[in-house]
């Protein structure tokens, strides 16, 4: 006796489209309940779009690469938030065009770093990790304290933040060459670290 699966399975190229379309299924199932999820996350109390410096130092964080060896993204483990702090929540990271949770993980993830250490500390870290931590194997980054940040450049990316829906005021856009003016991007680096994690909860 002949069955229907029977056809399907001697026709390859039938099979081939139902796989498709049950794939295509599959996929929207679990992408299109993602993205209105995303459009209704909300940010924490107190979390705001990055300030002109902090922006600055963003850009650095990523054009240097790092990354590519330190996370921001607390996992809701214990030996994580006993380590850390408070499990990473999507509210903290609103703003944050790409975002840099991941997994790589040679230094320490920086979801919390900030207020840890001093500014002075973030510094001599950045020139010579070294000089803080004898036995850490992350570059030093001297030509930071020598680039001046280019304030234009800030402008524009708060512009273009905005049309992203970031709540930049004009004000902010108007004031941002004037915020980092004469700071080096080292300044700016060492402002976006300390603004890590600021607005998380307290405690795992």
């Amino acid at each position: 006796m002949s069955h229907a699966h029977e056809k399907i399975e001697k026709n390859v190229s039938l099979m081939a489209i139902l796989i498709a379309v049950a794939v295509s299924f599959g996929g929207m199932a679990q992408i299109i309940p993602l993205m209105f999820q995303a459009e209704a996350i909300q940010p924490l109390p107190g979390v705001k779009p990055y300030a002109a410096l902090e922006l600055a130092g963003r850009e650095v964080y990523i054009r240097e690469g790092c990354y590519n060896c330190q996370s921001q993204m607390v996992r809701t483990l214990r030996f994580e938030t006993e380590r850390y702090g408070h499990y990473s929540l999507a509210g903290e990271s609103v703003y944050d065009r790409p975002f840099q949770w991941g997994s790589k993980r040679t230094g320490p993830d920086l979801a919390r770093v900030g207020s840890r250490y001093s500014d002075d500390w973030h510094r001599v870290h950045l020139v010579n990790p070294r000089d803080v931590v004898p036995e850490s194997n992350m570059p030093g980054f001297p030509w930071l304290a020598d680039n001046k940040v280019d304030g234009a450049f800030v402008k524009k990316k708060m512009q273009a933040l905005k049309g992203f829906g970031d709540p930049y005021t004009q004000a902010d856009i108007d004031g941002a060459t004037e915020a980092v003016s004469d700071k080096t991007e080292l300044d700016a680096l060492v402002a976006y670290l300390q603004g890590l994690g600021k607005h998380a909860p307290r405690g795992g």
